[in-house]
């Protein structure tokens, strides 16, 4: 995966990707003690920045791979983005989602047009069950995050903060990316080491599932010990993968870990003062560029709020903490 690579993929997403805003409240800089926007790819078509990837990795296959049928597993934004890729390119698709993926999700993936295959992600792996559906029924697996056309779609976000930072006249800051698996991390990483070199990206995770900031921290690859059990559902992730950490390495700064109460206030805060809507896994840079602001050291923050997909119970719980 390289520059190029997201170059190409930001000529193919034009007029499909909407370019989310860079959102600013001094309400919110008073509280991170610093100059602090937000990326809002919760506004992204699908709810979160996944459709970017979808469609760039979608959009670069032969007709003939295509139209044989897309496979993915998600636990639910990668399912939509796919899904509806799929469905604007005349493609049947079929997700495998975690039978604990928020309703919403599922019932949003099904409503594009996708089968849903359900597994049990604490006793199944979702890569037997995805190679044996691949074969089976010749459909093209495009992964969620170690696959490089999806990385390459992901930093189109890149390319669109250096360009809205250079019409803000903003220089060196610091990029919190909410991560998982590191797509949408490197992806940026991979963009502003280019576009906006000033610019340093730090990976942020929830308590309990940090495998990227220990992992950054080792210089190998480890896993958590859990597979479920955070409210942040779409970042989490068994370990960094194998095509996006060593991209993360070479171009990311430390990981950043955040608790369940910060990422519940940052998303009360994100809607008090912002008036959008960001699901737990999609708030958790928002809560180290709020309340971890001793372990940043630019005068200006950049947080991405990566998804917006929270059901409304969840969002309900949010808006009753404390901001």
């Amino acid at each position: 995966m390289n520059l190029e690579m997201i170059h190409a993929a930001a000529i193919r997403l034009l007029g499909k990707a909407r370019r989310t805003p860079l959102l600013h409240s001094p309400f919110m800089d008073d509280m991170a003690g610093r100059r602090l926007y937000i990326k809002a790819e919760c506004l992204q078509h699908t709810g979160s920045f996944k459709y970017r990837g979808a469609c760039a990795s979608i959009s670069a296959l032969p007709d003939e791979v295509r139209e044989k049928g897309i496979l993915a597993f998600s636990s639910g934004n990668h399912a939509q983005g796919i899904a509806l890729a799929a469905q604007q390119h005349d493609a049947p698709a079929v997700i495998i989602m975690p039978s604990d993926a928020p309703e919403l999700k599922l019932a949003n993936t099904r409503a594009y047009g996708a089968e849903v295959v359900l597994y049990d992600r604490a006793k199944e792996s979702r890569e037997e069950i995805a190679e044996g559906l691949a074969a089976e029924r010749g459909l093209r697996l495009i992964k969620p995050y170690d696959e490089p056309q999806v990385i390459a779609g992901q930093g189109t976000t890149g390319l669109e903060i250096a360009q809205q930072s250079r019409d803000l006249d903003v220089g060196a800051a610091e990029v919190l990316v909410c991560c998982g698996g590191g797509g949408l991390s490197s992806g940026i990483a991979v963009a502003l080491s280019k576009h906006a070199p000033d610019m340093t990206v730090r990976t942020v995770e929830p308590e309990g599932f940090d495998d990227t900031a220990r992992s950054l921290a080792a210089g190998t690859r480890v896993a958590n010990d859990a597979k479920t059990g955070s409210i942040c559902d779409a970042i989490v992730t068994p370990t960094p993968g194998e095509i996006t950490f060593p991209i993360l390495q070479q171009h990311c700064g430390a990981g950043l870990v955040v608790s369940e109460d910060e990422t519940l206030r940052a998303m009360a805060i994100a809607f008090e003062r912002l008036k959008i809507v960001i699901e737990p896994g999609g708030a958790v840079a928002l809560a180290a560029a709020l309340f971890h602001g001793n372990s940043i050291a630019s005068d200006t923050v950049i947080a991405v709020a990566s998804g917006g997909n929270v059901e409304a119970e969840m969002f309900a719980r949010a808006l009753k903490t404390k901001g």
